[in-house]
């Protein structure tokens, strides 16, 4: 799931080599956790949030298709 939160952050921001992508285990599942250059925030996250919404519906199905429970987190440094 990584790779793929990965590449899909990679194509939307200016500062690709700034995307850090990590993956803890939580007693919930797995938490991915986004982290990209502070001027690239706002095209991750999008006009109300729906670039952000977009990425976690599309990593929940991939999640549920292998069995997985998978939380995607946008954080800031």
């Amino acid at each position: 799931m990584t790779e793929l939160v990965a590449v899909i952050a990679k194509s939307l921001v200016n500062c690709p080599d700034q995307v850090q992508v990590t993956e803890t285990q939580d007693s919930q599942g797995s938490v991915i956790q986004l982290k990209v250059a502070p001027e690239d925030m706002g095209k991750v996250i999008g006009k109300q949030g729906r670039i952000a919404k977009a990425l976690r519906t599309v990593v929940k199905a991939a999640s549920t298709k292998a069995g997985k429970k998978v939380i995607v987190e946008i954080v800031q440094d």
